[in-house]
């Protein structure tokens, strides 16, 4: 006959819930893996076989009671750990967004709007377009199997443990933070500029001829213009989007990092 004892059976029940709960914290708001019309289930049964095969090489978890209050208290700070690893890979793409909208709204665009199932509010139609095409990217380079190699990795450099999480980590995230705003300039910039020239441009020409209706034509010339512009970037655009994942890959990495160093 088999027996078992409630401490061997803690221990089971710990050794693939807590890790899971990492897991499913990234999962949630990852890109791809986090999307709205992915459903609940999809994400659910991909935590769970992602849990399967991490489990095993998981290293040594503190001998207590899962459902005891540590217990939780540990339940709660792998779920918080796996949402910040799914963050900061959600940056990239919210910086991508700020530079659609900055640059629909130079052209003129700030009307169009749509819903964006990611964000569950309006988006611009450049914002989308921008953002459905950084997917591609995401997913031609293999990030998104990238970031499940990271997750694993980080289960050995931020080992599951009772000692509470330092705030180091949450001020690199909020750092990191800042390039929503940064790189969201920085994209938006080439349309930006050819448009600011552009407006440059009408004005002059409605000086030097006061009879021109400007808002006949100077509607039409900036969506034009910033159309082209985009056609223009386009090719160019994957080679900083590939940075910005590449940081956001090393940001998790320092993170979990700087968390032993803590320790």
């Amino acid at each position: 006959m088999i027996t078992f004892t409630s401490v061997e059976l803690n221990t089971w029940i710990a050794s693939f819930l807590w890790p899971l709960t990492r897991i499913m914290g990234l999962i949630s708001v990852a890109p791809l893996f986090g999307n709205a019309s992915v459903p609940a289930r999809v994400k659910i049964a991909l935590g769970i076989m992602l849990a399967l095969v991490i489990a095993p090489a998981v290293p040594s978890l503190p001998a207590m009671d899962p459902m005891s209050l540590s217990g939780l208290l540990i339940l709660t700070q792998q779920f918080i750990i796996g949402l910040a690893m799914g963050f900061a890979m959600r940056i990239v793409f919210a910086a991508v967004e700020m530079a659609g909208e900055i640059s629909g709204l130079t052209m003129g665009l700030g009307f169009a709007t749509f819903f964006d199932p990611q964000s569950r509010g309006r988006s611009s139609a450049i914002s989308q377009f921008l953002v459905l095409l950084t997917l591609m990217v995401y997913l031609a380079t293999n990030l998104h199997l990238v970031l499940l190699s990271t997750l694993a990795e980080s289960f050995s450099t931020m080992p599951i443990s009772a000692l509470p999480m330092g705030g180091q980590v949450f001020h690199q995230l909020v750092e990191w933070g800042g390039k929503i705003f940064s790189a969201g300039v920085q994209l938006s910039l080439p349309i930006v500029a050819a448009l600011l020239i552009t407006n440059i441009a009408l004005g002059i020409l409605t000086r030097a001829a006061p009879q021109l209706n400007l808002f006949g034509i100077g509607f039409q010339v900036t969506i034009g213009v910033g159309f082209i512009m985009i056609g223009l970037t386009l090719p160019y655009l994957a080679t900083p989007l590939d940075r910005l994942f590449q940081e956001s890959i090393e940001m998790i990495r320092q993170m979990t990092t700087a968390q032993v160093l803590k320790r």
